[in-house]
């Protein structure tokens, strides 16, 4: 037997309307600054605006910082750390998917400990809280407004940091499924299969726990059953909600038991060419479990039977099968090689992807030839 931790956001709230439910708790709390870190589209959509006046209503003054990119950097972090200095915040807020949250994130962080973002690569570097941060989830995949996880690009190294601290978490997260509606398909297909791929490799990890796996079977299933009908019907309330719960039990799940390799090797993609984290995600996920097969096959089966019970169209299928198949479905990208990846860069990717602190929990060390013999694997269509 061992001692297990389990992490969470301190109070989250879910559903249709849970914005406007979590202004009031907020506007309690004595906070007089606020800095909002969201992206350029989210932006121009008026979003931003939208809680920004939320907050005013609250007698919160509140500033706007909107460069984050779709893989956020150390120059957005430093850029987000000006703003916020600028502002002279108590309170940040970030609104978006996981590239907001984790810029945020790191802001909050760099806030409160010093120095710069690169010196909390790894787990739990920090010695401080961060600054406190409010995390106003608009998409269902990575789980970021209510996990100790932050992924920073490092543009001088072309590699994304894994940063796994306890200081990182949101004190309150929302998850909206109202604000989810305007996704585009190919943004939630990513996020979806973003979210499946955390429940798979939390399910297969070495550290997984009785209360891990009940979060990842129910994340299989309702991933399965939803999805689908999110990517072709944007406006599907039940949909966008039971995927907004699907991708939070998700973040519950891998936030615990951490992760594995396809995050390991997907970092690297995003990293070295800037590519989407969800897709690179989901092309990689039946090679990882291919490989994982010779360890964890039982368990992997348990998972291949809930998206086969779960979906018509993946009845019958096993558990490799399924997880293409449902990617063809949403419209997943084939191939590394349709989104421009270079065989050529297999080892450097495979020598960054062995350092990533996301694979050790996966149930196989893989050696470097095995790395890239799993790019080679997801490079042709599959």
């Amino acid at each position: 037997m061992t001692v297990s931790e389990f992490f969470i956001t301190a109070h989250n709230i879910l559903g249709p309307g849970a914005l406007d439910r979590s202004m009031p708790i907020v506007g309690k709390m004595g906070f007089k600054k606020a800095l909002i870190i969201t992206d350029a589209s989210l932006s121009k959509m008026g979003m931003a605006k939208l809680v920004a006046e939320k907050l005013a209503a609250q007698k919160i003054d509140t500033a706007i910082f909107d460069q984050v990119n779709p893989n956020p950097t150390v120059s957005n972090v430093n850029a987000g750390l000006d703003a916020l200095r600028k502002q002279g915040a108590d309170l940040i807020v970030s609104l978006g998917g996981g590239s907001s949250h984790d810029c945020a994130k790191g802001v909050a962080l760099v806030a409160s400990n010093g120095g710069k973002i690169e010196d909390y690569e790894g787990l739990d570097k920090s010695t401080k809280p961060q600054l406190p941060l409010l995390a106003i989830n608009t998409t269902a995949g990575t789980g970021s407004e209510m996990t100790r996880f932050t992924i920073i690009t490092d543009e001088r190294r072309h590699v994304k940091m894994a940063i796994i601290d306890r200081h990182v978490t949101p004190f309150m997260s929302v998850n909206d499924s109202e604000l989810m509606e305007g996704m585009p398909a190919a943004l939630t297909a990513a996020t979806g299969m973003d979210a499946l791929t955390h429940a798979f490799e939390a399910y297969v990890s070495t550290i997984a726990t009785p209360l891990t796996d009940a979060c990842a079977v129910k994340v299989v299933e309702l991933v399965a059953k939803y999805l689908p009908t999110a990517v072709r019907e944007p406006k599907n309330k039940l949909a966008r909600e039971q995927m907004a719960y699907a991708q939070f039990l998700a973040g519950m799940a891998f936030n615990n038991a951490s992760l594995g390799y396809v995050h390991a090797m997907a970092h690297q993609l995003g990293g070295f060419y800037d590519l989407p984290h969800g897709v690179c995600n989901a092309l990689l996920l039946p090679h990882v479990q291919t490989f994982n097969m010779q360890a964890v096959r039982p368990r992997l089966n348990d998972l291949g039977k809930l998206l086969s019970d779960n979906n018509p169209d993946l009845k019958g299928l096993d558990v490799i099968s399924a997880i293409k198949k449902l990617a063809d479905i949403v419209g997943i990208p084939k191939s590394l090689a349709e989104l421009g990846v270079k065989r050529e860069d297999f080892p450097v990717l495979a020598d960054n992807a062995l350092k990533d602190v996301c694979g050790l929990t996966n149930p196989i060390q893989p050696e470097k030839e095995e790395v890239i013999g799993i790019f080679e694997e997801a490079y042709g269509e599959r």
